[in-house]
This record gives structure tokens, sequence and C-alpha cells, in this order.
């Protein structure tokens, strides 16, 4: 009952831009992975922060949960609308507001994705570098605390978010940060919210850090006689301060996939992608260093090229590896993971990995952002076999106990979401508790987002 009258009091406000199609809903409540669908009881597509704030106070007037929604390639269940509720798209939300090229920032509405703003500020000389692999939404990107292939260089959304706008769980709006490059006024906010999953508000504008577009890039691609050999390159590779722009691992069940889903004809065993930004002078040595580094390490194929077409194809190619992955069991689903470890214990760790997923008896690429230790395991499963998600349940929780036990993190940018929020207790002991107060302070009604991040 309840969700009927705020759904009629959002048609007020809404007019059109509120749907209760099946079809609509639907889009809207399941998973890139092993997830169960979960629909909202409607969805909302509003054009302004006033609207936003006044969905929101609609939804808390009839205690209704509200869950935001970008792109939805989130991978840890964040938009499923487990309590149900009412599902915010912000897809009508995606201008660019502002260019500032002198500060090197840009204002954004939350619904643009990374790859329509980098279209815009192709004519600038600008870019904004932050990579997570999928064309999603900068909102979803913020609240995730994304990150991705060029983190190694440039940062993850936590370094490149200047500022936000952002409605609370009673309407009301508020700014944190601003354009300055640093402040010590108050507690950051803009922290706070960053990564915050949706749980505590819903951002409905960003201030985003820019970069120059580099004189000149090259990428390479390059095969190790073992997955040892090619992630202790990379840690070579970091401890000598050659500035990757991008350093990405396949195992070689992940260069199978490649191979059988973009042609790539790569030999299989592991690899590591590379991308160097600079001068023509700067790449050119950059990619003499490395060629040096990996050589000790039995590295072969390494032949590096500045043609923007050699790069498109490599780097479309590892956008697509998790769809790759799946086609190594048609029809089949993934219980996606990743952690973040430190560096100096990255081998350790994806040997660790390796071995548990082969005790499981499970098919599982090992792919990643290994230049900041950050990797992923793409545990396949048939949804409707119990068993077998059991397993790979068990392998997620040994990766991330392992990670801990390394002075690691549960996520290095998937999120906690629905999939690891007991992990979030074993990452963070009382810490959480801060959480949960903060939480309540902000949100005392649980409409935010509920079922995410805190049991």
């Amino acid at each position: 009952m309840k969700a009927k009258t705020a759904i009629s009091a959002l048609k007020s406000v809404l007019s059109e831009r509120i749907s209760t199609s099946e079809a609509d809903r639907s889009n809207h409540g399941g998973s890139e992975t092993w997830f169960a669908p979960a629909p909202p009881d409607a969805v909302v597509y509003p054009e302004t922060t006033d609207e936003v704030a006044e969905i929101v106070k609609i939804c808390a007037a009839h205690g209704l949960p509200v869950i935001g929604y970008g792109a939805g390639t989130s991978l840890e269940g964040h938009t499923s609308a487990v309590k149900g509720g009412v599902c915010v798209d912000f897809s009508r939300m995606n201008n660019v507001l502002q260019v500032s090229d002198q500060d090197l920032s840009v204002r954004v509405q939350p619904g643009i994705t990374r790859e329509d703003l980098n279209r815009e500020l192709r004519a600038t000389g600008l870019m904004f570098p932050v990579d997570p692999g999928a064309n999603a939404s900068l909102g979803g990107m913020a609240s995730t605390r994304a990150s991705g292939t060029t983190a190694v260089r440039y940062g993850t959304m936590r370094d490149n978010v200047l500022a936000m706008e952002v409605v609370l769980a009673d309407g009301r709006v508020i700014r944190t940060g601003t354009g300055a490059r640093k402040s010590a006024s108050g507690y950051d906010l803009t922290a706070l919210f960053c990564g915050a999953e949706g749980t505590l508000g819903l951002i409905t504008e960003l201030t985003l850090r820019l970069h120059g577009q580099p004189e000149a890039t090259a990428a390479a691609v390059c095969a190790f006689p073992d997955m040892d050999a090619a992630v202790n390159a990379v840690i070579m590779t970091v401890q000598c301060a050659i500035p990757m722009a991008r350093i990405e691992f396949l195992d070689s069940l992940a260069v199978e996939a490649v191979n059988k889903d973009a042609d790539m004809g790569l030999p299989v065993q592991p690899h590591l992608l590379v991308e160097f930004h600079g001068s023509e002078a700067g790449v050119a040595e950059q990619a003499e260093r490395f060629g040096e580094v990996i050589e000790d390490f039995g590295a072969s194929g390494f032949d590096w090229s500045a043609k923007p077409e050699d790069r498109s194809r490599l780097w479309a190619m590892r956008h697509r590896a998790y769809y790759a992955c799946l086609g190594l069991r048609p029809g089949k689903t993934a219980v996606v993971t990743d952690v973040c470890v430190p560096v100096s214990r990255l081998a350790e760790a994806v040997t660790y990995t390796r071995e548990a997923i082969d005790a499981a008896g499970l098919t599982a690429p090992i792919l990643g952002h290994v230049g900041d230790g950050n990797f992923h395991a793409i545990l396949l499963i048939d949804p409707e076999n119990a068993e077998e998600l059991t397993r790979a349940k068990a392998v997620s929780h040994q990766m991330v106990e392992q990670a801990l036990s390394m002075g690691g993190t549960a996520t290095g940018e998937h999120g906690i979401g629905m999939g690891k929020m007991d992990l979030l207790v074993q990452e963070h002991g009382a810490g959480v508790d801060v959480m949960r107060a903060m939480k309540q302070a902000l949100d005392p009604k649980r409409i935010m987002n509920p079922g995410k991040m805190f049991s």
C-alpha cells in the first residue's frame, strides 16, 4: 500500500517520467553477475537535482527505499531492489555543466558515462583517465569508488573527485568539497560519499579532476612462461619506478577466452598488457626500460606500437574480457570477486588464488590491474547448481582472508554491495560500528539502498 501511495505522489511530480512496467522494472533489478533478480516497484527518470530531492522526500515520507542507478555495470548487486522501492535512473542527468580548462577540472551530472565525457573533452586537450573497463556512469563510479586500468598512474575515483552535490535521505541538498585542489576545512564529506554505494545519499553533480592528453601513447602485449614470472615482472616494474599508464595481467585461461572472443591469436600463456604515456622520447624510453625488465623474467613477443588502431584493438579486447570469460561456459554466470594487496605480496596472492580455484574444481580465469596490486577472479558457475555456487563463494572468502592476512583489502574496486557484507566486518572490525553510526545519523529510516554494505 505504501508503494502505491508513494508512486501516485511521484507521478504528480514526474508525469510520464515514472514507469511501473514489468520490462522497465526487470531491466533495473538485475545484475551482471550471479545475484537473483530483484526489481523495484517503480523506476523514475529525474532531470534536475530539485526533482531528485522531491523524489527522496516523497519516498522518505512513505518509508519507501531509494536505489540509485547509473549504467547498471556494478558487480556486487548494488542496484538490486532487494526490499523493493524506487529506482532513480540518472540517464537523463547526463550533461557536462562546465569545463574549467585552466583549473583542469569539469563539473558534470552523474548520468554521463566516462566515454561520453572524454568525447566532449577531446577538443580541449584534456581527459578524464579513470577507466574501470565498462562504460560506467560517473555517478556510479564515484558511488563505488571505482578505479580500473589506469589507476596505477592516475589514481582512482577517490583521487579524482574534487566535489559533489548530494541529496540526503530527507531530501536536503548539500555540497561537499570545492574546486580547490586541497582543503583543511572540516570533515572530508566528499570522501565519505565517494564509495558509500548509495547508502548515504544520491550524487547529483560531480566536480572532477582532469589531466592533459599525453603527447604520445604506445601499447604492447607480452607473454610469459608461467604466472609467477608475469606477476614478478609487474612487481619489478613498479619497484623500478617505470611510470606505466596501464599494466594488466591475464592468466592462460583468460587468454584462451579473449582469443575465442576477439580472435587475438595470442599464445595461451600468461600475458601482460601495457601502455605508456608521455612525450615521444619518454614513451620510447619507458618501453625500452620495460623491455629490459621483462627480459629477465622470460618474456616473449614484446613489441610495442604507437598506432591508434593497435591500441584500440588491444584495450577493446581487455574491456570485453569479462564477457569473453563467460564464453568459456556458455549460458552460465559468474561470481566475480576482486581483492587488492600490497604490490610486494602480489605474486603470492595470485598463486594462492589459483591453487584455491583448482582445489575447488572451478573454471575461473584470473585477470586484473596488477600495477596497483588489484586482481579479479571470474568464478564461472551454473546458477541452478547450489553446490557449485557454495564452492565459488568459499573461494571468494578464501581470497579475501588471504588478502587481509597480507595487509590488503576485501575489494579494490568492486565494492561491498550484497556480496561481501560479512567481509566488511572481517576487514574493519569495530570500525564498522562507526560506519553504522554514520548511516543511522544520515539515514535513520534506512531508505537509501537498503540491503547493501550492512546486513
